[in-house]
């Protein structure tokens, strides 16, 4: 199964991805991670996108599609996958669908994780992770509800989109989803 999982910051996407990952035992594909990792160790990929991460802004949609695209080609991956963090605009969602065809693949569900703006703000406010200053925090859930909502229109039209109460208990979301992954 090859799932994408959408949601807002603090929407609850990396708990689910989790629970997700292990149940339907595919690998998660946390593009957070895949950004911190290279900008840590500083690839060529890495320095790209430092700025653009440090800022809460979005990396350029050309510099993520190399980051999915090398990711998407390793061999853990070719029996499924869980994306977290990305598409995050409806363009990077048509390259994923691009993307996917050149490696003979399709998507089968995006996951959204539909949680109310204060929500947002307090859960991500409460778990006090280095970039999660209020600032930046107002500023991710900005661009997520101007850039990321139209990735909704995109799945919704083509019949791929599931949303969730993720206001619900960590077990009521999990079986939500799972009720809707098998129906």
């Amino acid at each position: 199964m090859r799932l994408i999982i959408l949601g807002g910051p603090g929407a609850g996407k990396g708990t689910q991805a989790q629970f997700l990952c292990q149940y339907l035992q595919i690998p998660l594909i946390s593009i957070g991670d895949l950004l911190r990792e290279a900008i840590a160790t500083q690839t060529k990929l890495g320095q790209v996108a430092q700025p653009f991460v440090e800022k809460g802004e979005l990396v350029p949609d050309q510099t993520m599609i190399q980051f999915v695209r090398q990711r998407l080609l390793e061999s853990d991956v070719s029996q499924g996958w869980l994306m977290d963090g990305y598409p995050r605009t409806a363009f990077q969602a048509e390259e994923l669908h691009f993307l996917l065809d050149d490696l003979g693949e399709k998507l089968d569900w995006a996951i959204y994780l539909k949680v109310s703006e204060e929500k947002l703000m307090n859960r991500c406010l409460e778990r006090s992770r280095a970039d999660d200053d209020p600032e930046i925090v107002q500023r991710r859930v900005d661009l997520f509800y101007e850039r990321t909502i139209p990735i909704l229109e995109y799945y919704q039209y083509r019949q791929k989109l599931l949303t969730i109460d993720g206001e619900k208990t960590v077990t009521q979301v999990q079986q939500q989803i799972l009720e809707r992954l098998n129906s």
